[in-house]
């Protein structure tokens, strides 16, 4: 395949709410996408074929699978010879009450923490090179505003995600020049998941918020692009994308 001319984003998890966001807004500013996926693959597909603009890619790989992004990571320098934004979508969690010590069993807070930071790290580990041959290359890991404020679907998922900002940092000094990396920090995201929650408790979040409302996930694709395609003197930051939440709306 020939190199194309325009930039070239991964998104790992791209088939879920906010991964399809981030493909979608990213091909919309003309970069070539590689939806990349773990199981749906049916859903990715779809994503492909829907994403606005050409030279789109679909890769398969497991983040908890280091030869999986390994060959990934080698069918992506085949096909565009760099990569420039790397997004590290891909994430797990499970609803325990924080009180709930029993339920948030070794299993489960071993599985989040496998997806969730060693999984990103593995990705970032993996596509280091191409990252470097883009000449600016960026990662976004995908974070929460539970790493900041300890308050989100169990006590692993916010420690996991305050692990990834700490990582966001170790490897921003680590990567520099060479490579950027920030976080994008969303709180409650209305989709699916939200959906799941008690309404009620939902529906205090929004009201809980300065800005009146629920994240989408159109407005953690935009911090995206603006952190890949704007922010290029920032290395290192987790941006919010909360609506103030931690504020609250007093």
């Amino acid at each position: 395949m020939t190199e194309p001319a325009g930039r070239v984003a991964l998104v790992t998890g791209a088939a879920g709410e906010i991964g399809s966001a981030i493909c979608r807004r990213l091909a919309a500013e003309g970069y070539h996408v590689v939806v990349t996926y773990r199981r749906s693959a049916d859903e990715a597909r779809a994503l492909l074929a829907a994403l606005p603009g050409d030279g789109h890619w679909l890769g398969q790989a497991d983040v908890t699978d280091t030869p999986s992004l390994g060959r990934l990571a080698l069918e992506v320098g085949d096909a565009y010879g760099r990569l420039d934004v790397l997004v590290n979508n891909a994430g797990f969690t499970r609803y325990v009450a924080h009180d709930d010590l029993h339920t948030l069993d070794d299993g489960l807070i071993d599985e989040i923490f496998r997806v969730n930071w060693r999984g990103a790290f593995s990705a970032v580990r993996a596509f280091e090179p191409l990252l470097r041959a883009s000449g600016a290359g960026v990662v976004v890991n995908i974070s929460s505003v539970a790493g900041t404020t300890g308050e989100g679907s169990n006590v692993a998922y916010c420690a996991s995600k305050a692990a990834l900002d700490a990582m966001t940092k170790s490897l921003a000094r680590a990567l520099a020049p060479a490579i950027r990396v920030m976080s994008v920090a969303p709180g409650l995201v209305q989709g699916a998941y939200s959906q799941r929650l008690e309404p009620a408790w939902a529906q205090a979040q929004a009201a809980n918020t300065p800005l009146g409302r629920l994240a989408t996930a159109d407005d953690v694709a935009a911090a995206v692009y603006a952190v890949a395609a704007a922010l290029s003197f920032s290395t290192g930051c987790i941006i919010p994308v909360d609506g103030g939440r931690p504020l609250g709306n007093g």
